[in-house]
């Protein structure tokens, strides 16, 4: 039993005369006999009573019909499903991000590629760059938001560039200054990121401070900013975060650093072999 059969048959049915039938589907009259005949053939059944004027249906026809119809119209949104799948317009994308980029850059992206590719499963993960690195190179992910640099084999597009800020507890002796320089910093005790889980960050923000003339005292590691403030206004030292920050109470006040330092970049990783056009599409809408 073929598919072209079972569309021949339906379209019987809908049209009831075989010559109608046979123009819709765009064959000859006699071709589209020969593949009803197939389709009983294979059946073992008659499926349309031809003993009068009128093509009616048998019994058995009668029974055939609705799974007919269920099957032609299942092939034919397999065959508009697939289009569109082609098109970036289905699928899944999988996506990871680094904390920080849950303050602006996730839910921005996110908003605009959900409303332009409705249909489209996003799965997100949170991961450290050195994860989203390794899963990208793996195809476990389609892209990633992350903090550069990277490995060269990687496509990147740059989405912010994000400065460095303290972190203090609140009625904290420099929460009333309007920018905090670092050397001010020497003596307080330090929050920070944990360096396994970051160590371009952690490294860079160490080599801030021992620029400024200090090593920081680190009292406490934490994998995440959430953590990190949270011990911040627990008063258990500072703290150096890139913005953008999460928002809080009064008990943690975040501070620009008076040095003029390099910004951070917030960036869309990629890998150059991915062919997904669910990934075409979100690199569209970014733009």
């Amino acid at each position: 039993m073929e598919l072209r059969q079972v569309r021949a048959f339906v379209t019987i049915v809908d049209e009831g005369h075989v010559g109608r039938a046979a123009e819709r589907l765009h064959v000859t009259q006699p071709t589209l006999s020969r593949q009803v005949a197939a389709l009983e053939r294979a059946v073992g059944v008659p499926l349309f009573d031809r003993r009068g004027r009128a093509l009616t249906l048998t019994p058995a026809g009668a029974v055939f019909e609705p799974g007919a119809r269920d099957l032609v119209r299942r092939s034919d949104d397999l065959v508009v499903s697939a289009r569109r799948a082609h098109r970036g317009e289905l699928g899944v994308l999988r996506i990871g991000f680094v904390q920080s980029a849950t303050f602006a850059a996730l839910p921005s992206m996110l908003r605009a590629f959900r409303e332009a590719w409705p249909s489209v499963r996003v799965e997100v993960t949170a991961m450290t760059t050195l994860r989203q690195v390794s899963a990208l190179a793996d195809d476990a992910l389609d892209v990633g938001l992350l903090r550069p640099p990277v490995r060269d084999d990687l496509s990147l597009r740059t989405l912010s560039r994000d400065p460095l800020v303290v972190a203090l507890p609140g009625g904290h002796r420099l929460s009333r200054r309007r920018r905090v320089s670092l050397a001010e910093l020497a003596d307080e005790p330090f929050v920070l990121y944990g360096r396994e889980s970051g160590p371009a960050v952690h490294d860079t923000i160490v080599g801030f401070c021992r620029d400024a003339g200090f090593s920081p005292r680190i009292v406490q590691e934490a994998v995440d900013v959430q953590t990190i403030v949270a011990l911040v206004a627990a008063n258990l030292g500072v703290s150096l975060l890139i913005a953008p920050t999460p928002q809080t109470d009064s008990s943690v006040v975040f501070r620009p650093v008076a040095e003029d330092l390099p910004p951070w970049e917030m960036a869309l990783a990629w890998s150059r072999g991915n062919q997904s056009p669910v990934l075409a599409r979100l690199l569209e809408t970014v733009g």
